[in-house]
């Protein structure tokens, strides 16, 4: 009896440490994919200037990280040409400069019907799509991208 009372714990032991060494795996392997957000804009020039710094910062603390924008509704509105955040500075400039560094901006052509602007107006930097909320939720749940909101 006791040494059945012993082998299970000697297998208790074993499944344990295999189960331990399983998880620090599957974290080490976690912890060394690449973050993937989606930032989603929907509420105007505001809003997008409070992203692009949230952009930035996040880029700092994390390189390497994907970051892709999308706009809709009103969120479209800083990637329209002649757009300038509160101090006056472009919008197209910082979409430039952040797309340069790998940042995806994808505006809504929903939005552009709706509110009857013309696709000219968009800035070059920016990828016009069929649907802004369906972008975001193909990105979630097909390409396992973060959302967020600034």
């Amino acid at each position: 009896m006791r040494s059945v009372l012993v082998s299970l714990l000697v297998l208790g032991a074993l499944w344990n440490f295999a189960g331990t060494a399983a998880a620090q795996v599957q974290r080490a392997a976690m912890s060394n994919a690449q973050v993937k957000v989606v930032y989603h804009l929907t509420a105007g020039l505001d809003e997008a200037q409070h992203a692009m710094a949230n952009i930035r910062n996040h880029m700092r603390a994390e390189p390497g990280v994907k970051i892709v924008v999308v706009g809709n509704g009103k969120g479209i509105d800083f990637m329209l040409d002649g757009a300038k955040d509160h101090n006056g500075y472009p919008f197209d400039a910082t979409i430039q400069q952040l797309k340069s560094q790998g940042v995806d901006f994808f505006l809504c052509a929903n939005s552009l019907t709706a509110r009857k602007l013309d696709r000219t107006k968009v800035v070059p930097d920016v990828t016009i799509i069929e649907s802004g909320v369906a972008e975001v939720a193909r990105l979630q749940a097909k390409e396992g991208f973060v959302y967020l909101r600034p």
